[in-house]
This record gives structure tokens, sequence and C-alpha cells, in this order.
């Protein structure tokens, strides 16, 4: 329905409409682009008030509002814009034609503005077309110095939404690539993740963390099934502090539940209204996906992407991106779980490599001292050895008790280190050296780092360090009542000569074992070594 009105040429300048309309297509945000149209519109038309809302095609009605003209504290007032769903907005929604009011109050199918909205009387209202389909509609209310608005507005606003649905067009289709690539690069990033060894729990928070910010979502949250065929979210990712998200539940026989259990996705509107929806944390969120996580028929768990109360709902381009990423995600995490469990595999062969070594060399190596002590034993009962030799004879023996404990050593400290766990830094390798000597020594040796030890320290001279600090806390597991280790790299370190150096040191406060123990001279309780090599 359009009111008529007084007929003429256009009192707004060609040139300056012209620079309005390519303006209009300057920018590729879609977001600026619909601001840029609706500034347009009440320069060009004088409206005191502007809109574009966005017509979601899939409930008939508004998902997105932008406006123009009405200051932020007008818009708070607002509880919630206005659906699209009835009165003058859903008939502009459903008709898809120019609609023309000198008063909207008075038209049948005005219903009314919502509580804080300003009062409203003259409206002009003009389909926004992308591409062959209805974008959105335009609509500019209370013309500035009273009346209607004018057959001339009508057709400037009319030009305007053609130049708007083309530049939207193409707006919408870079979103949409950027989006794809967006979520592309973010399954990509998620698979390198969780292939190059994350722990169980910590793939889960990659997955939700990385889908929370893709989404822009308000919270990226993992659900797993319980025992008793409910779900529980067992992962929880937030900008803010979580709070009490894990441990939350869904409880069985849920119609949610039902779906994701079948491996269907399930979109809510909004999670605080939904019926559908039974968590007690349901009422901090609106918009919602909950995608399954499945691969190989096996369902690993639940996606959740829920927004805030009020925010913008998900479009079917966010749903399927969000739907394709869930499927590589459950993908990337069942590829990354049977790659654990082939490095545990290569672990337990390489613990039964150790095992038969310990047998092959340890065992016979005690076998064969045990023997020489008991001829020692007999042969120095019958007085046919002197005294002398049956002291050379068990020093011999003890040495070699000595150097068969130290193999023993070197075999906990390598059932301490799994492939999946060994660093590659000069840093990582001195701690995981020190944490090895822990499980021996029993207190854990300090460990203190000066200088860019990474960077600093080359390849074969890191080898070598690490040679020196396995040898110095060897020696240190041999003496008695050893209670404190430390150990000092200094990368920074001048040698004799003036050289710049590496120096190691590592000081405890144990006590010599005797015969056989070996190594640096001690001064009284308490030992230090040094060792250092020039850079």
């Amino acid at each position: 329905m359009t009111e008529p009105s007084g007929s003429g040429t256009p009192r707004i300048p060609l040139p300056r409409l012209l620079d309005t309309l390519v303006g209009v297509g300057s920018d590729l945000d879609v977001r600026a682009t619909l601001q840029h149209v609706v500034d347009s519109a009440v320069e060009l038309t004088g409206a005191r008030y502007a809109a574009l809302g966005v017509v979601d095609s899939a409930r008939d009605g508004l998902t997105e509002f932008c406006t123009a003209g009405m200051p932020e504290a007008e818009r708070a007032r607002i509880a919630r814009p206005p659906d699209g769903t009835s009165g003058l907005l859903g008939a502009l929604v459903r008709d898809r034609v120019p609609l023309r009011l000198a008063d909207l109050t008075t038209d049948p199918r005005s219903c009314g503005v919502p509580p804080g909205h300003p009062e409203m009387r003259s409206f002009l209202g003009v389909p926004v077309l992308a591409h062959g389909e209805v974008y959105g509609n335009l609509y500019l209310t209370e013309k500035r110095g009273g009346g209607p608005f004018t057959d001339e507005d009508e057709q400037v606003v009319r030009v305007l939404a053609t130049r708007a649905g083309v530049a939207i067009g193409n707006a919408r289709l870079y979103e949409s690539a950027r989006q794809h690539e967006r979520w592309i690069e973010g399954a990509a990033k998620v698979t390198t993740a969780l292939l190059t060894g994350t722990a169980a729990a910590d793939a889960l928070m990659t997955v939700a963390e990385c889908a929370r910010v893709l989404a822009e979502a308000s919270a990226g949250v993992i659900l797993q099934p319980t025992p008793d065929g409910g779900m529980e979210i067992v992962t929880a990712s937030t900008p803010d502090d979580p709070g009490d998200l894990v441990g939350t539940t869904i409880a069985p026989g849920s119609a949610v539940l039902d779906q994701l259990l079948g491996g269907e996705p399930v979109f809510v509107e909004d999670s605080a209204t939904d019926p559908r929806m039974t968590t007690p944390v349901r009422h901090r969120f609106g918009p919602s996906m909950l995608l399954p996580l499945q691969a190989d028929g096996r369902l690993i768990g639940t996606l959740a992407l829920p927004r805030r109360r009020g925010g913008r709902p998900y479009t079917p381009v966010e749903r399927l991106l969000a739907t394709r990423f869930a499927s590589h995600a459950a993908l990337a995490i069942v590829l990354a779980d049977a790659q654990q469990r082939r490095e545990w595999l290569a672990v337990f062969e390489d613990r039964d490599r150790i095992a038969r070594d310990l047998h092959d060399l340890v065992v016979q190596r005690l076998f064969a001292t045990g023997m020489m002590l008991e001829s020692t034993r007999r042969r120095a009962a019958t007085a046919e050895v002197p005294e002398p030799e049956v002291h050379t004879a068990l020093g011999r023996a003890v040495d070699e008790l000595q150097s068969t404990i130290q193999e023993v050593r070197t075999t906990i400290f390598a059932l301490q280190q799994t492939p999946a766990d060994a660093p590659t830094s000069v840093r990582g390798r001195v701690l995981r050296e020190t944490a090895c000597a822990a499980a021996v020594l029993g207190p854990r040796p300090s460990v203190r780092f000066t200088g860019a030890v990474d960077t600093l320290v080359p390849e074969p001279v890191a080898a070598r360090l690490l040679d020196a600090l396995r040898e110095a806390l060897a020696a240190a597991c041999r003496r008695t009542g050893t209670t404190r280790v430390g150990v000092d790299v200094d990368a920074t370190a001048t040698l004799p000569d003036g050289r710049a150096g590496v120096r190691l040191t590592v000081t405890d406060d144990g006590r010599p074992g005797g015969p056989g123990a070996g190594g640096p001279e001690a001064e009284g309780d308490g030992t230090t070594v040094t060792w250092q090599s020039p850079l």
C-alpha cells in the first residue's frame, strides 16, 4: 500500500546521489555496508530514524537490525528489537513491496512499537534485494520538518536499496568466502595440534577453544556420554571464568539428547526459553548449536556453541561450517588417540628391550660377581689365598657391583622417558634429565638457567653438556646421605682463556659412598662438579 504524494523532480543533486551510491559499494564488510546504507538513507531523505532489518529466510522474520539516528541511550531502553514476524514490518517481510504511510499508527496492520521505543508517524519501507533474493528491508520514519515521505523520497530510497542490494550481495559473498577460509584454517590447526602429541584433556580444550573463537560464541563446550545414558560437560572454554559449566549434565530422556545420540545436530534459537533445553545453565545463553562429535560410527561427544542472551542467531552458513568443523575435529581426535596408542606401544616395546638388556647384561654381571665372591670366600677359608689378594678380589667385586648399579640407574632413567614427552630444546632436555634423576635420588634437583640457553648453546655442545650432567647426577646418586642437588647452566660464562662459553655446575650434599664410588674430590660433606665448553 503506497499513499500518493505530489510529483516533481528530485530535490537531491545528482552528483551527491552518485557519490552516495558509489560509497555504499566501497566496503566488503557486511555490517559496515549495512550501516552505510542506513546512514545514507537518513542523509538523502531527511528522515529522523532509519533501520535495515536482515531477513531470516528460515523463520520469515528478522535476524539482525542495523539503525541510524537513534542514540545509544534510546537503543538501550528498547528491551528487544522487532523480530519482523508481525505488524507493518511483518507485512513488508511477507509482501516484499515498497510501503509508504503518512501515519503508521492508523494502519490496521500496525501493532504499535516495543516498550521504550520512540513514537513514530511517517513511514517508508523498501525491500533490499541481493542476487535476486530479499536480503532485508530498509525502514525510514519521522521525516524531519513534519509531513509524509514523498514520491521523490521513495524513488531515491528504491535506487539506494537497489545499489545496496548489489553491494550487500558482494559483501556477503566475500564474507562467506572468508568464513569458509577461517573455518578451514581452524580445522587444520586443530588437526595439527591434536596430531602433535596433545593429551586427551588438552585435545578437547583445543577443539572447544578454536570453535568458540570461530563461531563468535560466548562459550565452547564439550559434553561426553555418562554411564547412565546422559551427557556431562567435561571441558568449557569461555573468555572469562567458566564458573560451574564443567560438571553440568543433560539427564537421560531429553529430546535434545535423543537427537545428539542419534548423530543429529541441534540448533536452538533461545536456550533460555526452548523447552528442549534442560540444563541448569541454559538461562545464561541464547542462540546455540549442539553438534555431535562422531567418527567411524562412534559418538565421542558433543560440541556446544552457545551465544549470550539476545545475541545474533546463527546463519545457515555458520551452521553448515560448524557442523563440518565438528566432523573434522572428531576425526582428528580419533586419529590423535590412535597415534597416542601407537606411541605407547612403542614405549612398551622399548621397555621389553630394556628388560632383555637387564637380563642379558646386569643379571649376568651380578651372577659372575657372586661366583667370584663365593670362590674368594672358599679360598680364603682354606688359607690358600694371601690376605692382600683377598682384598684385591673384594675390591674388584665392589667395582663390578658399582658398575652394575650404574647400569640399573641408567635403565631407570630410560624407563622414565617416553617418546611422546621427549623435549627437543636444551632447557627441556636438562629438565628431563633432572626429573628422571629424582626417581633415584628422592629429592628433585633444583635447576637454574642463566642466559638464552636454547639459542646460545649449539647441538654438539648441548650433547656433551647432557653427557656431563648425566655423569654428575649418577655420581650424586652413588653418594650417601644426599638430600639436596643443585644444577646450574650458565650460557653467558667466560672461560679462563677469555672465550665465551657455557658452564655446568652440579652440587650435592652427599658423602662419598666407599671404594669405587668415583666422582670429583670433596672437602668434607658436599661435592661440586664443574664442566665447561666454549660456544
